[in-house]
């Protein structure tokens, strides 16, 4: 029999961490969870687990992620939805998964019961899962727009998609805190209202953008090991990497810069976003979750040609960002480059740096001198409005 090598015994412990992990949190709940219990349940010392996870809460957020992505459903067969129903589709799905008992569940079905009092506990998660729900709700709101009868006119939806989640949110919450005071199927009649809340919001004026900087090297993520398993977290498959576009390396605080990229691009510009973060072991697989959460209703309810130009993908190792050229990476990290026949020829640092490369037309970049390999341009439309 082959010896394992030392990074397969490596995944083989983290398994067995995460098997007994989710067995104890469903079976105790996560306050009454024990790091003792989840050693005794792998067969591993108190020590093991702390060598995979920094503590409790890094662990239930991981299975909690691995749950949501474990059970996400295939996409959608193309079909004609308006908005409205594609809301009411959404928060079917989204109520489907929701424990129906009156009683406080246990097992599988009540893993996620204490999830809010957890990212509630620091200021650190309740600022990071802000950002996650922008960034759903700007996947949920430039689905909404695709599904726009013809001939009307141009709408911003993301205020709508807000409102969305926070029904769907709150249904959720209720549910938990509350059992049987609300009927969770409620909540797809008021979805399916939402889509014709008339509550505005255009994509005002932007001014301010910083510097893009002319470049020439090479774009190669796929070399990377951190490219190996990297999936789109909105469709569940492959990222590949390959293309001409914008790629936006975004810290877990910066998310909302990723309508930057997509409003302020031409049509049909490929955007990518890379999620990155200085604490990996607990914001990641806390991105992971409130993502696929989303998403998975959202490839239940609407057809895959309502969703946006915009692909995500986590790069907790920062080995992809480290192939954009962003060597250290932070919650605050916002860098966007362009790439054009697989060579990075652009790139802008700072808040609006994704406006600043998405807005910038091919020609121009074409027309910046580099001197000693790299100089600065003005981005095109840094006083203009907002497309969209």
């Amino acid at each position: 029999m082959r010896r394992l090598t030392r990074a397969e015994m490596q995944e083989r412990t983290r398994a067995k961490v995460l098997a007994a992990a989710r067995d104890e949190f469903a079976e105790r709940g996560f306050r009454e969870a024990k790091i003792d219990g989840i050693a005794d349940r792998a067969g591993l010392t108190r020590g093991a687990v702390y060598s995979n996870f920094p503590g409790k809460r890094a662990l239930y957020f991981t299975v909690l992620a691995d749950e949501a992505e474990r059970s996400a459903p295939p996409a959608l067969a193309e079909a004609e939805r308006t908005a409205a129903e594609a809301l009411a589709a959404l928060a079917r799905a989204w109520v489907a998964r929701l424990p129906l008992a009156v009683e406080a569940p246990r097992g599988v079905a009540g893993l996620g019961v204490d999830l809010m009092p957890e990212i509630l506990a620091e200021q650190r998660t309740r600022q990071v899962f802000a950002q996650l729900m922008k960034l759903n709700a700007i996947v949920l709101g430039l689905s909404l727009e695709r599904l726009r009868p013809r001939g009307a006119p141009a709408a911003r939806l993301v205020r709508v998609a807000e409102s969305v989640l926070t029904a769907l949110y709150g249904v959720s919450q209720m549910s938990a805190a509350a059992p049987g005071f609300v009927d969770p199927f409620d909540a797809v009649t008021v979805c399916e209202r939402l889509a014709d809340l008339p509550l505005g919001g255009g994509w005002p004026p932007v001014a301010g953008v910083p510097q893009v900087q002319a470049m020439d090297r090479p774009w190669s993520p796929a070399d990377t090991a951190g490219a190996a398993n990297a999936l789109d977290a909105l469709r569940a498959e492959p990222e590949r990497f390959s293309g001409d576009g914008v790629v936006a390396v975004l810290g877990l605080r910066r998310l909302e810069a990723a309508e930057e990229a997509v409003r302020a691009a031409p049509d049909g510009t490929e955007i990518t976003a890379v999620l990155v973060t200085d604490d990996p072991d607990e914001l990641a697989p806390l991105a992971r979750l409130i993502l696929a959460e989303l998403a998975g209703c959202l490839r239940q309810a609407f057809p895959p040609s309502s969703w946006p130009p915009l692909r995500v993908v986590f790069d907790p190792s920062g080995d992809l960002a480290a192939a954009a050229g962003v060597s250290a990476v932070s919650d605050e990290t916002e860098t966007a480059v362009r790439i054009e026949a697989d060579r990075i020829v652009a790139r802008a640092d700072g808040r609006l740096a994704c406006h600043a490369i998405a807005s910038m037309p091919q020609a121009t970049i074409a027309s910046v001198p580099q001197a000693a390999g790299a100089t600065t341009a003005p981005a095109a439309g840094a006083s203009t409005a907002r497309s969209g």
